[in-house]
């Protein structure tokens, strides 16, 4: 068996802790390549890159051990259709996005640029996992973070599963005696109630900062929320299909 050939990125920038720590973890199962952002892409979800030029250089010394890194000024998702199309020779056999400071469970999957990587490689017919760890510090420790990711990334080695694969995986920011350890969850059904926190600039015009409140609407004990609360390390599988079945089949009816 030739060795695993992986690929690391992410949305925070390649200068992150968070993606340091997963190239830690994804060095004790294969040759790793890495590219990610130049700078923070936090939020972008599946946007790519249409209206400029990329740009894309390699890095040196950055990463020790690595097989080669680079940053781009694209999108997360531009760093994987750069990585595919430019970097790859072959199709690596494992895609790993994050570790991404933050959570990215519930309906943050649709907004995070970490798991729209993941989702990514998906469509590229490459196995896929998004890790995040809910804690947005620039100084979290990583250390239970990067064991969960060790245990995953070997076990989809292992397993290699069909494609599509994605998976989303949040881990809790939690000291490693209080970890219960890694449960397989459904998305929670939650979102974010927006505000606006209008203000006026030195010129007298007007601009506006986001804000909000992340709302669980979703008391099940198999979500990914119920999981990250009770110090579980939560695994979503993903599907990017977005067909509603449902509607679907009650939409035949309408005589249309």
């Amino acid at each position: 068996m030739n060795t695993p050939l992986i690929l690391v990125t992410n949305d925070d920038g390649i200068t992150a802790p968070g993606i340091k720590a997963l190239i830690e973890a994804a060095q004790y199962f294969g040759e790793v390549v890495v590219v990610a952002p130049d700078s923070g892409q936090s939020g972008m979800g599946h946007a790519i890159t249409i209206s400029k030029p990329l740009r894309m250089l390699e890095v040196k010394g950055l990463f020790p051990g690595v097989k080669a890194a680079y940053h781009t000024t694209g999108t997360p998702v531009d760093c994987v259709k750069l990585a595919v199309d430019q970097v790859m020779h072959r199709k690596p056999d494992l895609l790993i996005s994050g570790i991404n400071h933050g959570s990215n469970s519930s309906v943050n999957i649709l907004y995070s640029g970490t798991m729209s990587a993941a989702v990514e490689g998906g469509l590229e017919g490459i196995p896929s996992i998004g890790f995040s760890l809910t804690n947005f510090s620039w100084e979290a420790d990583f250390s239970l973070a990067v064991e969960v990711a060790k245990k995953m990334i070997e076990s989809v080695l292992l397993h290699r599963p069909q494609p599509p694969f994605v998976l989303n995986v949040n881990i809790p920011n939690c000291a490693k005696s209080e970890f219960q350890g890694i449960k397989i969850c459904r998305q929670a059904q939650a979102k974010w109630v927006e505000k606006f926190d209008k203000r006026v600039d030195p010129h007298g015009k007007t601009y506006y900062w986001l804000t909000g409140e992340f709302v669980n609407k979703d008391d099940g004990d198999d979500t990914d929320e119920w999981a990250l609360k009770h110090n579980f390390a939560s695994v979503v599988p993903v599907n990017f299909d977005l067909t509603h079945y449902g509607w679907k089949e009650a939409i035949k009816n309408w005589n249309l």
